[in-house]
């Protein structure tokens, strides 16, 4: 009710009549939690607000007001636990990407829920208003916006995929300035960064374009002929506040931290845990793909005996059981992160740097150690560093001594924990929550029929007319019909 009050009360302020009853049909395509964590986060807005959602997830979140969900586990290939090995061997390929992506396609449009929408649609039984979808690295949410006649509205749960950004909003960001959402950088600094920078964002924008051209002509689907329907709007997991500067487009709004929910009660015996630590508690995970205990077993070795010589207490988040437990270290194979890092007891957190611990550890203030693995991680975690709140490691070739100099380094020297409250202040500092971002761009969407004039005008564009290459190569023939003149007189 409150949060109801205090949307209506910030509508009246921009001046914007709300807009009663929507009904969202909402479409998670991927398996990862930390996607669906952002989805949930955007779709729990709406729902608040007096909307109607109806979502196709693989993770169900169980049920409440205005709110019906479809269970697609059995359909999308989830990514929950997964080994060391295979983290780096698949999620590194593009193609491996593109392919887990159309097998999720293919289960969730097959499913007998989804073709009665497309049923009741055909009927003129079918009432929705908006399709809110993960877009990732293929596309098959244009067939069900096409097919619906329906605006789309992108949930993407990291910052901006660089290598499908063209796609997306028609504009390319310049790897100048811009770093890759996969690159090892938050910015490219120097020429090194700028070069690598551009090489990456080529490489993994053609691979991108390929794999799908290439899973087209191999393996057509129904969805691959329809014509592309481009966003309306575009919810992306990032903050300005908290991220390198960069141009965006009208439609592209950030919500970073969406997922943040106030805090709620730790279970007694980790409270107990916490509280009775004379010198604070370090908590240590590297979320929910990534399974921490099937690392090799001394890198294991090194994270206990640096761990068993710092003075503060650990939480460690870990799969199996362990042998060897240090005296000072609690495990368990899930902890309630959130909570647990709001603790004023929190001195350090020890993360791979997905994207949400990255925002739960920015809200909270507390310092991190960041040992990123794939994907955009690399970069989220050197955006910490350039806030000078945390480190980067590399998780493959750490040892006792380097792992306990870096302990003490981020819990003993204040700069850090000064630098992330700093952090803190300047991600909560916002114009309106991202709750509310959510709710008014959704409503703006449908009061203005899709919002057509949000999105850039070289959407349509081809490449060579978006990089002027039909500019230049005009521009180039009378510069070369004078080169030419010049070569004939001189050489008569």
């Amino acid at each position: 009710m409150i949060r109801a009050v205090t949307v209506i009360v910030a509508f009246a302020i921009l001046g914007a009549v709300p807009v009663e009853n929507v009904r969202v049909l909402a479409v998670e395509t991927r398996g990862g939690k930390s996607h669906w964590n952002f989805m949930s986060g955007l779709l729990r807005s709406l729902t608040d607000a007096g909307h109607e959602v109806v979502a196709f997830t693989p993770f169900p979140d169980g049920p409440r007001a205005n709110y019906t969900e479809i269970d697609t586990s059995g359909q999308v290939k989830v990514h929950v636990g997964v080994t060391a090995e295979r983290v780096l061997k698949d999620f590194a390929l593009m193609s491996t990407n593109v392919a887990i992506i159309r097998h999720n396609c293919d289960g969730i449009l097959r499913h007998r829920r989804f073709e009665g929408i497309l049923r009741d649609h055909d009927a003129g039984t079918a009432k929705f208003d908006v399709v809110i979808a993960d877009p990732s690295a293929a596309d098959c949410v244009s067939h069900v916006a096409h097919t619906l006649n329906l605006p789309v509205v992108y949930s993407i749960s990291s910052s901006m995929l660089t290598f499908a950004e063209r796609r997306f909003t028609g504009h390319a960001s310049n790897p100048a300035c811009i770093s890759n959402l996969i690159a090892h950088h938050s910015v490219p600094r120097t020429f090194v960064q700028r070069l690598t920078n551009t090489f990456t964002t080529v490489y993994s924008t053609a691979a991108y374009e390929y794999e799908n051209w290439l899973q087209r002509i191999t393996d057509p689907k129904p969805y691959d002929s329809s014509p592309s329907v481009p966003p309306s709007v575009i919810f992306q997991n990032s903050y300005y506040g908290t991220e390198a500067p960069r141009p965006v487009p009208t439609n592209l709004i950030d919500v970073g931290g969406i997922h943040l929910k106030p805090a709620g009660k730790i279970p007694k015996d980790i409270l107990e845990f916490i509280e009775e630590s004379s010198h604070g508690v370090i908590y240590f995970t590297f979320g929910s793909v990534f399974k921490i205990s099937s690392l090799p077993h001394h890198i294991i070795k090194a994270f206990k005996e640096a761990l068993a010589n710092v003075p503060q207490r650990v939480l460690w988040k870990y799969e199996d059981e362990m042998e060897d437990l240090p005296e000072n270290v609690m495990i368990k194979k899930w902890f309630p992160q959130r909570d647990i890092l709001l603790h004023p007891k929190i001195k350090l957190f020890i993360s791979h740097g997905g994207i949400s611990g990255v925002y739960e550890a920015l809200d909270a203030g507390v310092p991190v150690l960041g040992f990123p693995l794939f994907y955009d991680q690399l970069r989220n975690i050197d955006n910490l560093v350039s806030a000078e709140m945390a480190i980067s490691m590399d998780l493959f070739s750490v040892s006792k001594k380097s792992l306990l100099n870096a302990f003490l380094e981020l819990i003993t020297d204040e700069k850090y924990t000064k630098n992330a409250k700093i952090a803190s202040i300047r991600f909560k500092d916002r114009p309106m929550s991202p709750q509310q971002s959510v709710i008014y761009w959704t409503e703006y969407v449908i009061r203005h029929n899709g919002a057509p004039h949000l999105r850039s005008l070289i959407y349509n564009s081809t490449w060579y007319q978006y990089f002027l290459l039909d500019v230049v190569f005009v521009l180039l023939i009378p510069f070369f019909l004078i080169s030419y003149l010049i070569y004939k007189i001189i050489s008569l």
